[in-house]
Protein backbone atom coordinates (compact mmCIF):
# COMPACT_ATOMS: atom_id res chain seq x y z
CA UNK A 1 0.00 0.00 0.00
CA UNK A 2 1.83 2.88 -1.14
CA UNK A 3 0.99 6.84 -0.93
CA UNK A 4 0.22 8.79 -4.36
CA UNK A 5 3.42 9.90 -4.64
CA UNK A 6 5.26 6.51 -4.26
CA UNK A 7 5.97 6.65 -0.22
CA UNK A 8 5.25 4.24 1.94
CA UNK A 9 2.47 4.94 4.03
CA UNK A 10 3.23 6.25 7.72
CA UNK A 11 1.92 4.41 10.86
CA UNK A 12 -1.00 6.53 11.27
CA UNK A 13 -2.36 5.68 7.28
CA UNK A 14 -1.76 2.01 8.63
CA UNK A 15 -3.52 1.86 11.78
CA UNK A 16 -6.42 3.84 10.04
CA UNK A 17 -6.82 1.23 6.99
CA UNK A 18 -6.70 -1.58 10.03
CA UNK A 19 -9.91 0.09 11.52
CA UNK A 20 -11.34 0.81 8.66
CA UNK A 21 -11.19 -2.75 7.70
CA UNK A 22 -11.92 -4.35 11.29
CA UNK A 23 -15.27 -1.49 10.89
CA UNK A 24 -16.09 -3.45 7.53
CA UNK A 25 -15.92 -7.06 8.85
CA UNK A 26 -17.54 -6.61 11.96
CA UNK A 27 -20.79 -5.15 10.06
CA UNK A 28 -20.68 -7.48 7.48
CA UNK A 29 -20.63 -10.07 10.09
CA UNK A 30 -23.58 -8.39 12.05
CA UNK A 31 -25.27 -7.72 8.10
CA UNK A 32 -25.42 -11.84 7.68
CA UNK A 33 -26.61 -12.54 10.95
CA UNK A 34 -29.15 -10.16 10.61
CA UNK A 35 -29.92 -11.13 7.27
CA UNK A 36 -29.93 -14.91 8.88
CA UNK A 37 -32.48 -14.00 11.59
CA UNK A 38 -35.25 -13.56 8.56
CA UNK A 39 -33.77 -16.35 6.28
CA UNK A 40 -32.16 -14.41 3.94
CA UNK A 41 -28.13 -14.20 2.79
CA UNK A 42 -26.38 -11.63 3.19
CA UNK A 43 -26.61 -10.98 -0.47
CA UNK A 44 -30.21 -10.89 -0.94
CA UNK A 45 -30.51 -9.02 2.38
CA UNK A 46 -28.50 -6.22 0.41
CA UNK A 47 -30.66 -6.14 -2.92
CA UNK A 48 -33.98 -6.01 -0.85
CA UNK A 49 -32.45 -3.01 1.25
CA UNK A 50 -32.00 -1.32 -2.06
CA UNK A 51 -35.08 -1.93 -3.69
CA UNK A 52 -36.55 -0.20 -0.19
CA UNK A 53 -35.17 2.72 -1.02
CA UNK A 54 -36.65 2.89 -4.89
CA UNK A 55 -37.64 0.42 -7.46
CA UNK A 56 -34.19 -0.76 -9.63
CA UNK A 57 -33.53 -1.53 -12.98
CA UNK A 58 -31.58 -5.31 -13.06
CA UNK A 59 -28.84 -4.21 -14.75
CA UNK A 60 -28.72 -1.38 -12.40
CA UNK A 61 -28.77 -3.03 -9.72
CA UNK A 62 -25.89 -6.03 -10.86
CA UNK A 63 -23.33 -2.59 -11.53
CA UNK A 64 -24.35 -0.97 -7.92
CA UNK A 65 -23.34 -5.00 -6.00
CA UNK A 66 -21.15 -5.24 -9.00
CA UNK A 67 -22.27 -8.64 -9.91
CA UNK A 68 -23.16 -10.33 -12.97
CA UNK A 69 -26.67 -9.23 -13.88
CA UNK A 70 -27.75 -13.20 -14.00
CA UNK A 71 -26.71 -13.07 -10.24
CA UNK A 72 -28.58 -10.38 -8.96
CA UNK A 73 -31.93 -12.46 -11.34
CA UNK A 74 -31.34 -15.45 -9.30
CA UNK A 75 -31.54 -12.97 -6.12
CA UNK A 76 -34.30 -11.01 -7.22
CA UNK A 77 -36.15 -14.71 -8.64
CA UNK A 78 -35.80 -16.06 -4.83
CA UNK A 79 -37.04 -12.58 -2.87
CA UNK A 80 -39.99 -12.97 -5.54
CA UNK A 81 -41.04 -16.27 -4.20
CA UNK A 82 -40.73 -15.23 -0.81
CA UNK A 83 -42.88 -12.12 -2.06
CA UNK A 84 -40.85 -9.51 -0.70
CA UNK A 85 -39.92 -8.07 -4.29
CA UNK A 86 -41.99 -7.85 -7.15
CA UNK A 87 -40.85 -6.74 -11.25
CA UNK A 88 -42.83 -4.30 -12.82
CA UNK A 89 -42.76 -2.02 -15.96
CA UNK A 90 -40.17 0.75 -15.74
CA UNK A 91 -42.49 3.83 -15.87
CA UNK A 92 -40.13 5.70 -17.63
CA UNK A 93 -39.62 2.77 -20.21
CA UNK A 94 -41.79 0.43 -20.03
CA UNK A 95 -39.62 -2.20 -22.47
CA UNK A 96 -37.54 -2.35 -19.06
CA UNK A 97 -38.26 -4.42 -16.24
CA UNK A 98 -37.70 -2.84 -12.64
CA UNK A 99 -37.24 -4.57 -9.35
CA UNK A 100 -39.20 -3.14 -6.48
CA UNK A 101 -39.72 -4.09 -3.00
CA UNK A 102 -43.18 -5.31 -2.08
CA UNK A 103 -44.78 -4.52 1.36
CA UNK A 104 -43.72 -7.04 3.35
CA UNK A 105 -40.37 -6.40 1.30
CA UNK A 106 -39.96 -2.94 3.28
CA UNK A 107 -41.02 -4.15 6.60
CA UNK A 108 -38.50 -6.46 5.83
CA UNK A 109 -35.91 -4.17 5.32
CA UNK A 110 -36.88 -1.81 7.94
CA UNK A 111 -36.71 -5.05 10.62
CA UNK A 112 -33.52 -5.58 9.22
CA UNK A 113 -32.19 -1.97 9.34
CA UNK A 114 -33.12 -1.91 12.82
CA UNK A 115 -31.17 -4.95 13.66
CA UNK A 116 -28.08 -3.44 12.51
CA UNK A 117 -27.13 -2.80 16.46
CA UNK A 118 -23.21 -2.64 15.34
CA UNK A 119 -23.00 0.79 13.38
CA UNK A 120 -26.09 1.94 15.86
CA UNK A 121 -24.64 1.72 18.99
CA UNK A 122 -21.38 3.17 18.24
CA UNK A 123 -22.17 6.07 16.31
CA UNK A 124 -24.69 7.40 19.15
CA UNK A 125 -21.85 7.35 21.47
CA UNK A 126 -20.53 10.16 18.68
CA UNK A 127 -22.09 13.72 18.93
CA UNK A 128 -23.98 14.81 15.26
CA UNK A 129 -20.98 17.38 15.02
CA UNK A 130 -18.69 13.83 15.40
CA UNK A 131 -21.44 12.03 12.89
CA UNK A 132 -21.19 14.78 10.47
CA UNK A 133 -17.65 14.91 10.07
CA UNK A 134 -17.07 11.30 10.14
CA UNK A 135 -20.07 11.07 7.24
CA UNK A 136 -17.65 14.28 5.26
CA UNK A 137 -14.65 12.60 5.76
CA UNK A 138 -15.53 9.01 4.52
CA UNK A 139 -17.56 11.04 1.38
CA UNK A 140 -14.23 12.42 0.55
CA UNK A 141 -12.24 9.45 1.08
CA UNK A 142 -14.74 7.64 -1.66
CA UNK A 143 -14.81 10.67 -3.92
CA UNK A 144 -17.90 12.29 -3.04
CA UNK A 145 -19.38 9.03 -4.95
CA UNK A 146 -21.46 7.84 -1.02
CA UNK A 147 -24.78 8.52 0.07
Amino acid sequence: MAGGDGRAPDALCVEVAELIGTVVARYHEEYELAAAEHALTGAQARVLTLLSHRPTPMRQLARHLKCEPSNVTGIVDRLEARGLVERRPDPADRRVKVAAATEEGHATATRLRGELDFAGEPLQELTPAERRLLRDLLRRMLGGTAH
